[in-house]
């Protein structure tokens, strides 16, 4: 095989020396989309033993599909620099990598609803910010009419609404475990305490992509996607330092210093208020908390929309689960709109 290089380029290549040419009379557009660690630039050479390869997603007019696809397949080679382009996944047949469908029903099945429109804000809710990323992640290679740059500047990033309630949910979800981490320990469950301030490190770094303005990548990329943010506060060591402590003393340091850094953090956001970032005591129990319910309502405080008012702060379909039989399946996760229905408020 030869020297490895991220698909970004390879799949460019492809596009530009094969893909174009072959459609040269069909208008179209086309880009590196949907899942896999290439579209979101992180995959490396040990990314190519598996369901990798010179790819791309083109898109035409609905008359145009039955044609397009028969001028890629005939153009398509059996290699395209050095790299396979014909893949049999899981012991399948081996197929080609290039996909032929419309732009909005890629996107009615990448997403469960055809983003060429304007969303609403429980739709937003029920998109998984990793889906979010198979669309406004990847490079694209042909655009000519612009519909695949409209689409990925309204799903950038979320409307300031639905920012500000996520925001809230994710501080609620700090909240409603930051004590734990103490009272497992008192009680000598030093592996529940250990486990709780892991669980405390990834809603933290949830909420710093969130504060950010960057998409969450699916598990096995998010602490990746947190490395790219600067951090000169230190927050990236406070977390590692509380993932490596071995008893509550420099595990529970090193969540306060992550948990002020993160309060400090709030504060930068425009409209938000400078509240109090030191640590206190949980209520009049030992546990050295920062209290992370008064960051939750500030940030809810910044909310106009009355139907995300009139929610319980359960957050997003990502906030609420994290199984990835559910997240990958827009059928499922329109069953979940019952969730965002109405009831009380918080």
């Amino acid at each position: 095989m030869p020297a490895f290089r991220p698909a970004a380029g390879l799949c460019a290549d492809l596009h530009r020396q094969v893909l174009a040419p072959a459609l040269a009379g069909v208008p179209h557009a086309a880009a590196l989309l949907g899942p896999g660690s290439d579209v979101l630039g992180f995959d490396t050479e040990r990314s190519t033993d598996h369901d990798w390869g010179p790819r791309a997603c083109v898109f035409v007019d609905p008359a145009d599909v039955g044609r397009a696809r028969e001028l890629v397949a005939a153009a398509v080679p059996a290699e395209f620099g050095g790299w396979p382009l014909r893949i049999g996944r899981d012991g399948g047949p081996l197929e080609h990598r290039v996909l032929v469908d419309t732009w909005p029903g890629w996107l009615r099945a990448t997403l469960g609803v055809d983003a060429t429109g304007d969303l609403d804000v429980v739709d937003w809710l029920l998109l998984p910010q990793q889906r979010l990323l198979e669309v406004v992640a990847g490079p694209v290679f042909a655009d000519p009419r612009g519909e695949l740059a409209a689409v990925r500047t309204r799903l950038a990033w979320y409307p300031d609404d639905v920012w500000w309630w996520l925001l809230a949910c994710q501080w609620r979800r700090l909240a409603q475990e930051e004590a734990f981490v103490q009272r497992t320990a008192e009680v000598g469950d030093e592996l529940g305490s250990a486990v709780l301030a892991a669980r405390q490190v990834r809603e933290a770094v949830r909420l710093a992509l969130l504060m950010a303005r960057r998409y969450a990548p699916y598990a096995k990329w998010l602490g990746s996607a947190f490395a790219r943010l600067a951090h000169p506060d230190g927050l990236d060591r406070s977390l590692r330092a509380a993932l490596g402590a071995g008893d509550l003393v420099a595990r529970e340091r090193a969540l306060v210093a992550a948990s002020e850094a993160l309060a400090r953090r709030h504060a930068e956001l425009p409209g938000a208020t400078a509240l109090d970032p030191r640590a206190r005591r949980f209520h009049d129990r030992p546990a050295l908390v920062l209290g992370a319910d008064r960051f939750a309502a500030d940030c809810l405080a910044r909310v106009r929309d009355e139907r995300l008012l009139g929610l319980p702060l359960i957050g997003s379909v990502d906030q609420v689960a994290d199984s990835t039989d559910l997240l990958v399946r827009p059928d499922l996760l329109r069953r979940l709109r019952a969730l965002y229905a109405g009831g009380a408020g918080p």
